[in-house]
Parts: C-alpha cells; structure tokens; sequence
C-alpha cells in the first residue's frame, strides 16, 4: 500500500525513544557517557514537546530523544516531523517501557499533515518507519482526519456543493457504495423545500447527497452532515470577521463524508446512509428573506427569524428524510453555533442526544480515544425561545440565551422521540497552531464516534 506523507519502510533509520520526564534519568544511565554529557550540556529534561538530536561523529543524528506527556497521547509524536532533521526515524521501547505503536504513529501522522494544494510546503516531514504488521485500522482513522482537513481547508471556489457530490462520488466508486443526488428545483418536487429556500440564491445549485453503502440485513446507521459550503449570513449579513472564515461551514459535511468513508474501509457490517444537504448561502434577489414562511419535509411550517442560522434549516429536511428509513441511529455533524464555542471553547465539541446510552457511548470512546466531547442538555423550556406567532416555529428567536441548545432542540423536532440521535455541533477548526494541530480545519469527536461505532455495530 502507499503510505500517506511522515512514513516509510526504510530499514536504515536513526533510533527514536519517546520519554517521560521521569524516565528520562534511569535511561540515560544506559547510554554511553557521551550521550549522557550532550543531554546535559543541553538541559534536555524531557519536557513535553521537546526533543534532543544526538549528534553522530560526522555531525549526522545517530539517535533522538523525544520528551512525551504519557504513551498514550495520540498527539505525544506529533511535534517531531517537523522538529527533527529529515530522514527516516523508528520508535524504540526503552529499557522497561512499552510502547502504544497505534497512537504514537497516529499522532506522527497528523503532525505531519500539509495543505499543500495551492503552494508547496516549506519543508517535507520526517518519517516515521513502519515495521511489517498490520497498520491498516489506525492509517484509515489518520486517512479520515486529513479528509477532514482537506475538505475544510479548501476555499469554496474549489469546494461548492458540486465538487462536494463530486467528492462523494470518488469514495462511493472506491467502495462501491451506491450515490444519488437531488439537485436545485427538484428539491421541491421531491420533497426537499428547506434545503432549497436556503440554496437557491446562489449560482450554483443546492442539493442533497446521499451515499448508500452494505447489505440491508445488517444494522441501519445514518450520518447527515451540514454542508454549507459558504455563509454569507444571507440577508442578515455577516460582518468581514465573521465571514472570513466561513468556507469550513461545510465542516459538519467533511465529518460526516469522513466517517462514512472510514466505515466502509474497514467494512464495519452495517447498512450505512450518508446524507449531505449541500448548499451556499449566498445573496441575491431570490434569497429567502427574515420573517418568510417555509416548507419542511416533514410538514413543520418555519418563520425564518434570521437567515445566518441556515444550517439548521437544510439539517431539519436531511434528518426528516433520514428518519423516514427508520435507521438503529442516527448522528449529525454541524458547524452549527459560535454559542457552542463561547461555552466549551474551540476545542471541544457540543454533544446533544435524545438517548442516554448513545450519548454515554460517545463521550466514553471519546475518553479512551483521546479525542474529547461534552454532553449539553436538550433542556426542553428553550423550545420558548422558538416559538413563532404564524408558524409551527421559528428557526431562531430574539434571546441570545442558550443559543447551542435552542439550535439543537430546533433539531430534535425533526427526529421521532423513539429513534436515538446524537448531534455533534463542531467547530472544525485550529485557531491556533499546536503540535499536531496546524491552524486551519480539524476532525474532533471523529475518531471517537468511530471507536463508539466499531463497539456496537464491529460483531
């Protein structure tokens, strides 16, 4: 197989031992006197996110000592492709340490993520060699998070609703997987008005994808992400700042296309449904206006209150639709609420669910995965803040209160009570740059919904 960038099968490689602080001194004292005398000399104490180029006698590195939290933090690895001279590196256990290979190689790989679509990376990353044995279960998880960050990173002009199918199409292809897409004023005729009102002011067509893939005896699952591949605000206008970033509104799509593709690389047996409303909201005279009326799908009559909560609007069609096929679950994606960062930050994802044990299930693979998510109430007094005087409700109301959770209560009316249903309100994104993070689109709760997947559904 082709090994994504960070890696090889060089059997010439410098030796790499990855070091708590504590550990730093009993292994030292197994090194040659002169290693012991460079680490001094450069204080080298093992801090995290640190390391120590041995020098060879030609001045080549003949051995790199890496400072790490714990062995299982998945991002313990991720500072070194960038931080270590070129060449081909392996892991080695110190004397009395084990070694978790998975979560260090993962992290090495997501360190050494490059966007490198519109101009060349300044420089390649170091790689991480690869011993004979079975990698294909940890590269398709490393596969998916850089699915999700090349999706987000892409600007719209490349990334619009239509490269969005396409896109879709290529993974179906590969796993065979069954694809159809419902586009611009057939949305209307089959059912689809939500969607539309929000897409049909742009010069490209809004549309709903959906991916089907596995055999229908198994287990039914459905991921619908939000795929609004550029918000302007509509009418109700996004200032510069808030609009600047806005080509990852399609975030909750990327997760949803990732997950989907990560289950069928690892043929998990179920019957997996993907659905993608994708849409721009754009400006222009037909844009739906502040104070209409829609359609839904499910027959819910929606005043639109503000036309920049429109992820809401296209979600509500996508899961009514979902719904009808009567799945074991169903999980949607969303870079739904800047509230949901002004409570819990850009790092931790929002979980809202209508089934405890779903929930319960997610936050602990969450946990044990290393990629975090916090629970919110669907605290159901909100729905006041929902209320309309001439339809069944409004897509947003005048309090700034609890904005996350109104957003996902607007949500949950679209889904029978009965059905369990997890949302995942995402932000999508690296405001800041970290190892193994670099500023730009992210994957969060992504690798956890698949560990809590592969736990039910794996047989």
């Amino acid at each position: 197989m082709t090994l994504p960038a960070g890696f090889s099968r060089a059997t010439d490689a410098t030796a790499l031992y990855a070091l708590r602080c504590d550990q730093l001194f009993d292994f030292l004292q197994t090194q040659p006197e002169s290693v012991q005398r460079w680490a001094a000399v450069n204080a080298f104490t093992a801090a995290p996110a640190t390391a120590l180029v041995v020098p060879g006698a030609h001045g080549e590195a003949a051995l790199v000592l890496a400072g790490i939290t714990t062995a299982d933090d998945p991002f313990a690895l991720a500072h070194l492709p960038s931080s270590v001279p070129d060449g081909d590196y392996r892991l080695l256990a110190a004397p009395g340490q084990s070694r978790n290979f998975v979560r260090a190689a993962l992290g090495w790989g997501l360190g050494s993520y490059r966007f490198n679509r519109y101009r060349k990376a300044v420089r390649e990353p170091a790689r991480l060699v690869l011993d004979d044995g079975k990698h294909d279960a940890w590269l398709a998880q490393l596969a998916a998070c850089c699915r999700v960050r090349d999706l987000v990173n892409t600007p719209t002009e490349d990334m619009g609703p239509d490269q969005l199918e396409a896109v879709v199409r290529e993974i179906a292809k590969r796993h065979d997987a069954q694809v159809s897409a419902i586009t611009g004023d057939d949305l209307l005729a089959q059912g689809f008005p939500a969607i539309h009102a929000v897409g049909r002011a742009s010069h490209r067509s809004p549309r709903l994808i959906e991916l089907s893939w596995g055999d229908p005896a198994h287990p039914a699952i459905a991921l619908v992400g939000k795929g609004v591949c550029f918000d302007t605000g509509g009418l109700d206008i996004k200032p510069s700042d808030g609009m600047r970033n806005m080509k990852k509104d399609m975030g909750g799509a990327a997760h949803a296309i990732a997950l989907a593709e990560l289950v069928m690389a690892r043929a998990l047996p179920v019957h997996l449904r993907l659905y993608v409303p994708a849409v721009e909201n754009a400006i222009a005279a037909n844009a739906y206006r502040p104070g209409e009326v829609i359609a839904t799908r499910l027959g819910l009559s929606v005043e639109i209150d503000n036309t920049d909560a429109e992820g809401r609007v296209v979600l509500c069609d996508a899961l009514a639709y979902a719904s009808e096929h009567k799945p074991s679950l169903i999980l949607d994606f969303a870079t739904l609420t800047g509230a949901a960062r002004i409570a819990l930050g850009p790092e931790l994802p929002a979980l809202f669910a209508n089934d405890d044990a779903l929930a319960n299930d997610w936050l602990a693979a969450g946990h044990t995965e290393h990629d975090p998510l916090w629970r919110m109430p669907l605290w159901q007094p909100y729905q006041r803040y929902l209320k309309s005087t001439i339809a069944d409700l409004a897509n947003s109301g005048g309090s700034r209160m609890a904005g996350s959770v109104t957003a996902a209560l607007y949500l949950q009316r679209f889904v029978p009570a009965e059905l369990p249903w997890a949302h995942l309100d995402v932000f999508s994104w690296n405001d800041s740059e970290r190892p193994g993070r670099a500023v730009g689109g992210e994957a969060q709760g992504l690798r956890a919904a698949f560990a809590m997947l592969e736990r039910r559904f794996g047989g």
